[in-house]
């Protein structure tokens, strides 16, 4: 898209006033949409895959619009001058245009061989890497909160942590911060916290009756675990 954008403006001098006049309104919404889009996702601190995707709708729309003059005859000031020339110098425009399209489908198919190797290729990575990580460890570890929780109608809370899934997969709509966390512990207001090691290291100090569970030493109950999080209870 940045290739055949740099190409029309080339061809127009790099007078950016005559690209704006001669597009389309259509085609300036979808130029706002996707440009609005990219912008807001950048803005956006956590930086998840899946909240790039409203964009690809418009992009995928400037595209088809950026290719249309160049693979439509009909309406365009090229074709409306092809009726009104000799019919030799009518023939050899349509050769040329037929040599264009020709060209465009080419490299259109390259692109299109190219990105479907590439996603494919990207995707199946991600989901072996997950696998071989264990990506699914903090989704885990929440479901297993949840579960103690409801067998032991515990009261609890998630203290101040990097992962904002945590608060996703524990069914918490926001964290509490560490001095929060320790009053409403000291008054019986909680039956159970959400830490991250580090910060449970320093809270322990200040909980009254806290105790850490007992940890596995095996690798695959340490993923259970959480990456780097534990429950903290009484």
């Amino acid at each position: 898209m940045i290739g055949i954008a740099a190409v029309g403006l080339r061809s127009r001098n790099w007078r950016l006033r005559s690209v704006f006049r001669e597009m389309s309104p259509d085609t300036f919404w979808l130029l706002c949409w996707s440009i609005g889009g990219l912008i807001v996702m950048s803005l956006i601190p956590s930086k998840r895959v899946d909240r790039i995707f409203p964009v690809i709708p418009p992009l995928c729309l400037l595209l088809a619009a950026q290719l249309a003059p160049r693979t439509s005859c009909g309406h365009g000031p090229e074709c409306r001058s092809s009726r009104s020339i000799e019919p030799d110098e009518a023939a050899h425009g349509a050769v040329a245009i037929r040599t264009a399209l020709a060209g465009v489908y080419w490299w259109s198919t390259i692109a299109l061989a190219f990105a479907i190797l590439f996603t494919g290729g990207y995707t199946g990575w991600k989901v072996i890497t997950g696998y071989r990580d264990h990506r699914d460890a903090l989704a885990v570890f929440g479901r297993n909160i949840r579960h103690e929780a409801e067998a032991h109608l515990w009261r609890y809370d998630v203290v101040s942590a990097n992962d904002e899934g945590l608060l996703l997969y524990l069914r918490k709509t926001h964290f509490v911060e560490p001095a929060d966390a320790i009053t409403e512990w000291n008054t019986g207001n909680l039956d159970a916290l959400v830490a991250s090691k580090e910060q449970a290291a320093v809270l322990m100090r200040d909980l009254q009756g806290a105790a850490l569970p007992q940890l596995q030493s095996n690798e695959r109950e340490q993923y259970q675990q959480g990456r780097g999080y534990i429950l903290i209870t009484r």
